[in-house]
């Protein structure tokens, strides 16, 4: 696949912008209770391949179809549309690729393969994961997706890093909007307001949309299913300045630069109910401005897979974690694309009625990560590694009216692909907020990313990042 589809992180922008509109006050959806619960509920039916059926009906043969959509749409326009070299495949590219000694790295630019694959990943996840299986049901069909489109889709040949970044990175964000797109849609709503749930809806998940479309459920009116998303979701918006500079060595970097920035926050659940099903806690974190290298700085996905609870009384918690984490950075000082698994150790200490005191710390291998390579090697302005990450953090909460904390993220990773090298991350940020309402907040942020290249045929590169923002945040819950 060769192309970037830009349109999900905007979808996913565009969703969370949209929050607020899916927040009814209490008293309106009383009454609106009242009007719907005169409704006559919808009666179970058989399942069809093209009609209603019960929410936890697994359809195979829609789920196949759809898969199928998935690879035939991006190959014919690829083929027949874009005339694309890599889409004219013969029967010889073919037993080419069948045979794995055939597969290689490839040289695709960092946004197609740290982006582009995973998305195309989360759409053959999600056409199983809507037609009524299980998130570890739905897995292998990434996967499946993955190896069909590397073999059949082109005519290069097999590339473990689209395969890699294609299955993981789809499932993670194939769950991810799977359940944002149900949360989003409340069947007992109507009107313009619906309407608007179920575009964000779809955006979110274009397959979960699809789905809705065919059973008939676009708009209808009716009492929640037993599938109704029922978790805690918290999201925040804010829009303020930031100053930042890139660094490259001991120079004095570009100068520094100010402009406006705008982040969406979306937590998913809440982290001490329900932590043994997977993605039962989400978080993602969307950082948009103009002012710096691209559109999009920063895209981070963290979806739990697994918990455990290690002791728990009236005033102290702990939670063990395990996390599918997907991270997107760039900056103009360096850009960052890694897909890992962490071990997360979260702890939440109540000192008083005021005072709240929490922890975290988390540590786990990098799958795949790609990291820039000054030296461009390979045809590619990054290197393909792996490794082994680590992070930690502290916050503090006095009254539900002040806030700070700090948070660490660092990473070895060594290069699998391109350079004889191996790498250093490490971001510090912290912050301090005061909430003037529940959900009317000022926030400030400083922050620090440091990436060291170490070469064995070149000279070692250190760039960083230094940044400040200030902003005005809006909270809400729906």
């Amino acid at each position: 696949m060769k192309f970037l589809p830009r349109q999900f992180i905007v979808a996913l922008v565009i969703v969370l912008l949209l929050a607020p509109v899916f927040v009814y006050s209490q008293t309106a959806q009383d009454a609106e209770k009242l009007i719907v619960d005169s409704v006559p509920k919808p009666k179970r039916q058989r399942t069809s391949f093209f009609g209603p059926a019960p929410p936890d009906t697994k359809r195979f043969g829609r789920a196949a179809a759809e898969w199928g959509l998935a690879q035939a749409i991006p190959f014919s326009y690829n083929r027949f549309v874009a005339n694309a070299v890599y889409a004219r495949v013969t029967g010889a590219t073919i037993t080419r690729n069948l045979n794995p000694g055939s597969w290689q790295w490839d040289k695709d630019i960092f946004r197609t393969n740290q982006f582009g694959h995973p998305y195309q990943g989360s759409l053959y996840f999600s056409a199983f994961r809507a037609n009524g299986y299980t998130f570890w049901q739905s897995a292998p069909a990434a996967l499946a997706g993955s190896y069909v489109w590397e073999t059949f889709g082109e005519n290069e040949r097999p590339s473990p890093n689209d395969f890699v970044n294609t299955s993981f990175g789809g499932i993670v964000l194939g769950e991810m909007s799977y359940r944002l797109s149900n949360k989003i849609v409340n069947n007992r709503h109507r009107g313009f307001g619906r309407q608007l749930e179920e575009i964000a809806a779809f955006l979110a998940n274009p397959m979960n949309g699809l789905n809705r479309l065919l059973d008939g459920r676009w708009g209808r009116v009716y009492g929640n299913p037993k599938d109704r998303d029922s978790s805690q979701v918290s999201a925040e918006f804010d829009l303020g300045a930031r100053t930042f500079n890139s660094i490259i060595g001991n120079d004095g970097g570009n100068g520094k630069k100010t402009g406006i920035f705008g982040r969406a926050k979306l937590m998913y659940g809440n982290r001490y109910k329900d932590y043994s099903t997977p993605f039962s806690n989400i978080f993602i974190n969307i950082e948009v401005g103009k002012d710096d290298s691209s559109m999009v700085n920063l895209l981070s996905v963290y979806g739990s897979l697994a918990g455990w609870e290690l002791r728990s009384n009236r005033d102290l918690k702990h939670l063990v974690i395990i996390s599918a984490n997907y991270d997107y950075i760039s900056n103009e000082a360096f850009f960052y694309g890694g897909q890992s698994v962490k071990a997360n150790l979260f702890s939440t200490y109540d000192m008083s009625k005021k005072f709240t005191f929490n922890t975290n710390i988390g540590l786990g291998p990098v799958l795949l990560a790609a990291v820039p390579n000054t030296y461009n090697s390979n045809g590619r302005n990054y290197d393909y590694t792996s490794g082994f990450s680590i992070n930690g953090g502290a916050g503090l909460k006095f009254a539900e009216r002040f806030f700070a904390g700090i948070d660490y993220r660092g990473g070895w990773l060594y290069t699998v692909n391109g350079n004889k090298s191996h790498y250093f991350l490490h971001t510090v940020t912290s912050e301090v907020r005061y909430a003037f309402s529940k959900s009317l907040s000022l926030a400030a942020e400083s922050g620090y990313f440091f990436l060291r290249g170490k070469y064995d045929e070149h000279p070692d590169v250190n760039k960083r990042y230094p940044y400040l923002r200030v902003s005005t945040r809006y909270s809400v819950d729906f």
